[in-house]
């Protein structure tokens, strides 16, 4: 079809005019009728999201995703073209996309009236249909819609009565288009209202000119929640022209995250090939997120986006090569005490209410880490307390004996990893109990400082964390360390 040169050889060619929603919709069927995915690297919405989306693009409706942050709204939105034709015919040198069957401005009409069948066409890939705007309350009429362009009508001595005196705007230059407005609460009201008759009846007006365009445009807008920003809200006439609102959510289960943070995560293919993440780390990162979504130092309406432990695990593996080049080692497994390293990925990305900006986000963070070690740590070892366990034998008794003789084990945050071997190894005990639940295991180092961290938690160990290093021993020592301070 791209070979198709004249509007007389794509008439010959049996094409046939249709709206960009009709489009959608034809294309979304065959997809359905093969059995073929949709939506592509959309991880943990295919019961929920994925199906309000087809069902929305079959009735052929505008859409509202509204979720939180980092819930793959804009994701979602680029996805859709996708679902457009390869490519679209247009009437070459048409600044709105002109249909050559069907012509929308005055430079198409007036060139279709003089060239007839030798109007010239273009073709337009569909990644060339796709227009995102990010709403900023500085975005004017102007912007979005268009105005007259005094400069247009001077150079071509042209009164403003006439048509091609008019600059458009975004929106009808993404006639045929499928048009994103991101973050649609922070766009005045008084712009929002502008786009009601585009929405409704599908066309607009320019300054008081006597023209209709009726556009073809796929509109999608982006939103947190109403009840979360406080820059602005979507204004209700506006929320009751479009059609389809999509609830979004972050993954419902630690495994689901883990896979969208292994999808999005930019490791370097160096880090990859030195460097070993046990899984429990992985999920150590996700359950910071988890327990952020859940903590009360944390604004719950605000959400916590899933970038955080992208972004984590980025770092995870940055701090493990710093610490492996510092010491001269070719490879090395993560340790928990390199989680230090994606603190900076975790404040970030954290809105704290009253209560956490008196703790401050570092201490809120830390509590995050803590909590995260704790739930992986009762995943993969029993609970320490034997009143839960309704159990006689005590299967860390012997680690409790080893802390309680007054030793103390020091894991410096830049250890070797000989040096980190040679400190766990020798609590009596450690290894026996992990080997006991992990018998072939490449992560045997790593699961033993989980131990300890466990236990710490669970208050059976103490533990001082300094500037670049994590002690353990007993918590009575610690205690009568505190009344000596």
């Amino acid at each position: 079809m791209q070979d198709i040169k004249t509007l007389g050889e794509l008439k010959k060619s049996g094409y046939k005019s249709k709206s960009i929603k009709t489009e959608l919709r034809e294309n979304l069927i065959k997809k359905l009728t093969k059995k073929q995915s949709t939506f592509e690297g959309l991880i943990g919405f295919d019961d929920t999201v994925i199906p309000d989306l087809e069902r929305a693009i079959l009735s052929k409706h505008n859409i509202l995703l509204l979720g939180l942050r980092g819930q793959a709204k804009t994701r979602i939105a680029r996805q859709l073209i996708q679902l457009l034709d390869e490519y679209m015919p247009i009437i070459e040198g048409s600044e709105l996309n002109d249909d050559p069957m069907n012509p929308l401005s005055k430079f198409g009409k007036d060139l279709v009236a003089a060239l007839g069948n030798e109007t010239p066409v273009s073709w337009v890939h569909r990644s060339d249909r796709y227009v995102e705007k990010l709403a900023t309350p500085d975005v004017s009429i102007s912007d979005l819609i268009g105005d007259v362009d005094p400069i247009k009508a001077a150079t071509l001595k042209l009164p403003y009565s006439d048509e091609r005196v008019i600059h458009y705007g975004l929106i009808p230059r993404s006639h045929r288009c499928i048009f994103v407005i991101n973050e649609l609460p922070d766009l005045q009201p008084r712009i929002q209202v502008s786009l009601f008759n585009i929405l409704q009846e599908g066309d607009l007006q320019i300054r008081g000119f006597k023209l209709r365009l009726p556009l073809d445009i796929s509109f999608v807008f982006t939103a947190n929640p109403e009840d979360y920003t406080n820059r602005g809200s979507i204004i209700t006439p506006l929320k009751d022209r479009i059609e389809s609102q999509i609830l979004t959510h972050y993954p419902k289960s630690v495994e689901i995250a883990m896979e969208i943070t292994a999808q999005e995560a930019k490791i370097d293919p160096l880090q990859l090939s030195k460097i070993t993440v046990p899984d429990f780390h992985k999920r150590i990162l996700e359950m910071i997120c988890f327990e952020a979504r859940e903590s009360e130092y944390i604004d719950d309406k605000s959400g916590v986006s899933s970038r955080l432990s992208i972004s984590a695990l980025e770092n995870l593996y940055s701090t493990a090569e710093r610490r492996m080049i510092l010491n001269g080692e070719k490879k090395t497994t993560t340790r928990i005490t390199d989680f230090w390293g994606v603190i900076p990925a975790v404040t970030g990305k954290l809105e704290l209410v009253y209560e956490g900006e008196q703790e401050g986000s570092y201490n809120v963070a830390l509590s995050l880490i803590f909590g995260a070690c704790q739930n992986v740590f009762n995943e993969f070892f029993p609970s320490p307390n034997l009143k839960i366990r309704k159990e006689a034998k005590d299967e860390y008794g012997v680690i409790k004996a080893y802390f309680s003789g007054g030793n103390m084990v020091e894991l410096l945050n830049d250890d070797s990893d000989i040096r980190y071997k040679k400190s766990l190894n020798q609590v009596a005990g450690l290894h026996s109990l992990v080997s006991s639940h992990y018998v072939a295991t490449e992560a045997i180092e790593s699961l033993m400082e989980l131990v300890l961290w466990g236990l710490s938690e669970e208050e059976v160990l103490g533990k001082n964390i300094l500037d670049n290093s994590t002690n353990f021993s007993d918590p009575l020592s610690d205690l009568f360390t505190d009344m000596d301070e």
